[in-house]
C-alpha cells in the first residue's frame, strides 16, 4: 500500500543567475528525456518530458555551458558545490574519494546519471558515487535536482538527482580545443570534433588531465598526484521522421595518489569506468506519444597499490550495472501529459581486499514500473503526481508516490511551489555482501516535503526565493565498529572482523534554501546563495546529534564587472560552517571561507583566454579532519571554437 501522500505550499527557483553561476531552466531537451507536444517552450528533466518552468513543482538548478566554462574549474564537485544545499567531502585532492550531500542526504541517496545512465557503482562501500575522478571534460550542462525524486528517476533517489548531459553536435562540422595549465604541475588538455546532418549527429571526443597535487595527509609533505584520460562518443542516426537510433558511450581511465590514515605512504589508485547507452526512439499517433526503447550498461573497475609490499595490491572492485528501459510520454491533451515507463536493472559485485583475502561476490535486481501525471487544473496551477512500483528480487515489492504543484501569480512574477515525495533504499550489494556485509538488513525508508516562493524584483533585474525542506529517514544503514563490542556479528564463521553494517538509525533533516540575483545595469551581476540545514540523529544514544560532516550553514556569493562585452571578471566566496567528524559532536572540523578570483577575454568569436586564481588569501582548512585541501593556486587557459 502507498503511504499516506501529503501535499504542502512550496517553491522552487528556476533562476537564471550571474554569468559565474547560472541557475537556469534549459531551452533543448536532454538526450535522454522523451518528449510531448503538449508544450514546447522551455525542458525541465524534473519531470522527464518538455514543461515550462512556471510549472514544475521541485527545485532543480542547471548550469549550461556557459556557465561552466565560467566557473573555469576543471572538477565537477567545485562546480556542483556553488549550488544551494550542495556539499561534498574528500579524502585530500583530485582523484580521491569524494562525496556528494544534498541537502544533508548522504551520498549514496543521490543518483547520479551521465546522459540518462546511472553511475552508482554497486561495488562502492554504500553503492554512492565518488565525484572525485569527474572531470569538466567534454560536459555541456549539469542538472542538480533536490530533494525526492523516486518516482521518475529511481526509488533511490531520496537527496536528489545529479544529471550531467555531454555536447552535442549543432552544426555540420565543429570543434573545440581546450588548453589550461598552472600550479602544482597541472596540465589540462580537452579536444572535440562533431557534426549534424539531416540524418546524422555525430561527436567525438577526449581529454588528459594531470597534477602533482598536494598531500592527502593534511600533515604530509609527499605530493599525491593524479592523472586521467577520458573519452566520449555519440552519434544518432535519424532513420525516418518519426524513428531515431543513438548510441553513447563515456570512458574514464585514472590513477591518483593517497596516504594512509593519519600518515604519509607511496599508495596508489586505478579506477576505470564506461558508461555505455543504446536507444531507439519512435514517435505515434503524429507525434502525441513519444516513445523511447534503450539498454544502459556502467563498468567500474578499481584496485589499490602499496609498492612497500611483496603483493602490492591492496584493494580490487568491480562493479557493474545493466538497465533495460521503456520510457513514454502522451500528450493526453494540451493541458494534460503522462509520462510512463518500465525498468529492469541487475547489478553484480565483486571485491578483493588484502585485509580479508576472499573475494566476494554479489548480486541483485529490481524491476520497476512508474506514472506521473501533469496538467494545469486552472489558469496558473499546475499539478503534478506520480507512483513508482519496484519489485527487488531480495526485498519484495515497495511502493512509492509524489505529488507536487506549481501556482504562477502575476503574470509568472510570484511563483509558489510544493512537493512531497517517497523514497526506498534496498541495502547495497557491498553492505550484504563484503567482509562488512550483514544479510539481516532492512531497506531505507523516507517522506521528503519541500515549500516556498519565488519571486521578481524591478522588472526581471532582481530574482529572489526561498524554499524550505524536511526529510524523515527510518532504519538508515551505517558501519557499526566492533572495537569494545560483543554483538555476535562482530565474529563471522569464528573469525572476528573490525565492523559490519547495521540498520542503526532515524535521521531528520530540515533547513532553509535562500537564492537571489541581479543584473544591475550592463556591467554588475551579482547571485548568492545560503543554505540552513540541521540534520540530525533521531534514535539510539547519538539522538540530536548533529549528522558527522553536515555543515549546518553554508553559502556562495558571485560577482562579476563586465568591462566590455568581451572582458570580465568575478570574484566569488565560499563559506562553510563547521562540522562534526564523529557522531558524537566530539571532534570538531572548523568552519572556512574561500575567496577565487577568475578573469575570461573573448579575442574573437574563436579564441578565449582566461585565468584564476583559487584560494586567493591562502586558506588553510579542512574538510574532513586530518585530510588536505589545496592552497593558493593560479591557472591560465585558452579555448578555442571552431
Amino acid at each position: 500500500m502507498i503511504r499516506a501522500l501529503m501535499s504542502s505550499t512550496a517553491v522552487a527557483a528556476v533562476l537564471i543567475a550571474a554569468p559565474a553561476f547560472a541557475e537556469e531552466a534549459p531551452t533543448a531537451p536532454t538526450p535522454d528525456v522523451a518528449g510531448a507536444t503538449a508544450v514546447d517552450t522551455l525542458v525541465v528533466t524534473a519531470t522527464r518530458s518538455p514543461t515550462e518552468a512556471s510549472k514544475v513543482a521541485t527545485i532543480v538548478t542547471v548550469l549550461d555551458k556557459k556557465a561552466i566554462d565560467a566557473a573555469q574549474s576543471s572538477a565537477v564537485i567545485d562546480i556542483l558545490a556553488t549550488s544551494a544545499g550542495v556539499s561534498f567531502t574528500s579524502n585530500g585532492g583530485p582523484g580521491t574519494s569524494t562525496t556528494l550531500n544534498i541537502r544533508g542526504a548522504e551520498g549514496q541517496h543521490a543518483v547520479v546519471l551521465i546522459d540518462g545512465v546511472k553511475l552508482n557503482d554497486p561495488s562502492s562501500t554504500q553503492g554512492g558515487y565518488n565525484f572525485g575522478s569527474l572531470l569538466v571534460g567534454d560536459i555541456s550542462r549539469i542538472e542538480v535536482l533536490r530533494g525526492a525524486q523516486s518516482t521518475l528517476w529511481g526509488s533511490q533517489a531520496i537527496g536528489g538527482v545529479v544529471n550531467v548531459v555531454t555536447a552535442e553536435a549543432t552544426q555540420p562540422f565543429q570543434g573545440n580545443l581546450d588548453v589550461e595549465g598552472g600550479s602544482r604541475g597541472t596540465g589540462y588538455l580537452r579536444a572535440g570534433v562533431g557534426g549534424k546532418t539531416e540524418r546524422l549527429d555525430w561527436r567525438l571526443a577526449g581529454g588528459y588531465y594531470t597534477t602533482d597535487g598536494f598531500s592527502s595527509y593534511k600533515r604530509g609533505a609527499e605530493e599525491d598526484g593524479y592523472r586521467n584520460t577520458g573519452l566520449a562518443g555519440r552519434a544518432r542516426l535519424k532513420i525516418t521522421d518519426a524513428v531515431s537510433a543513438e548510441v553513447r558511450a563515456v570512458y574514464s581511465d585514472g590513477e591518483y595518489d593517497f596516504d594512509g590514515f593519519g600518515v604519509d605512504s607511496p599508495e596508489y589508485g586505478k579506477t576505470k569506468e564506461l558508461v555505455v547507452y543504446t536507444g531507439l526512439n519512435f514517435d505515434l499517433l503524429d507525434g502525441r506519444w513519444k516513445n523511447r526503447l534503450a539498454f544502459a550498461y556502467t563498468d567500474t573497475d578499481r584496485r589499490n597499490f602499496d609498492p612497500r609490499q611483496a603483493s602490492p595490491t591492496t584493494f580490487d572492485a568491480d562493479g557493474q550495472n545493466k538497465r533495460w528501459e521503456y520510457q513514454g510520454v502522451f500528450a493526453i491533451t494540451e493541458a494534460w501529459n503522462a509520462t510512463f515507463g518500465a525498468e529492469t536493472e541487475d547489478a553484480e559485485m565483486t571485491t578483493w581486499s588484502s585485509f580479508a583475502p576472499v573475494t566476494r561476490r554479489g548480486k541483485a535486481g529490481v524491476d520497476s514500473v512508474y506514472v506521473q501525471l501533469q496538467g494545469e487544473v486552472i489558469p496558473g496551477l499546475t499539478l503534478t503526481g506520480g507512483v513508482r512500483r519496484d519489485s527487488h528480487d531480495t526485498y519484495g515489492d515497495h511502493t512509492l508516490g509524489q505529488l507536487g504543484a506549481a501556482w504562477a501569480l502575476n503574470e509568472g512574477r510570484t511563483i509558489l511551489r510544493a512537493s512531497f515525495g517517497q523514497g526506498f533504499r534496498a541495502p547495497g550489494l557491498y553492505e550484504l555482501y563484503s567482509e562488512y556485509g550483514n544479510l539481516n538488513l532492512d531497506p531505507e525508508e523516507f517522506d521528503s516535503w519541500e515549500a516556498g516562493v519565488e519571486q521578481k524584483l524591478l522588472g526581471d533585474a532582481v530574482t529572489v526565493s526561498a524554499t524550505y525542506f524536511k526529510r524523515k529517514a527510518d532504519n538508515e544503514i551505517r558501519f557499526e565498529s566492533c572495537f569494545g563490542s560483543t554483538d555476535p556479528l562482530c565474529t563471522v564463521g569464528g573469525v572476528p572482523r573490525s565492523g559490519f553494517y547495521k540498520n542503526t538509525q532515524k535521521t531528520e533533516t530540515q533547513g532553509v534554501e535562500l537564492i537571489g540575483k541581479a543584473r544591475l545595469g550592463d556591467q554588475l551581476s551579482l547571485s548568492a546563495n545560503y543554505t540552513w540545514t540541521d540534520a540530525q540523529n533521531a534514535s539510539g544514544p547519538n539522538n540530536g546529534k548533529q549528522l558527522t560532516r553536515r555543515p549546518e550553514h553554508m553559502g556562495n556569493l558571485s560577482a562579476t564587472w563586465a568591462w566590455t562585452p568581451d572582458v570580465s571578471t568575478t570574484a566569488s566566496l565560499r563559506y562553510v560552517g563547521e562540522t562534526f567528524d564523529n557522531a558524537t559532536n566530539t571532534v570538531k572540523v572548523d568552519a572556512y571561507s574561500v575567496v577565487d578570483l577568475r578573469a575570461s577575454w573573448q579575442v574573437n568569436d574563436t579564441v578565449e583566454l582566461y585565468g584564476r586564481v583559487e584560494n586567493l588569501f591562502d586558506e588553510d582548512y579542512q574538510r574532513v579532519r586530518n585530510y588536505g585541501t589545496p592552497g593558493r593556486g593560479a591557472f591560465v587557459g585558452l579555448r578555442a571554437r571552431f
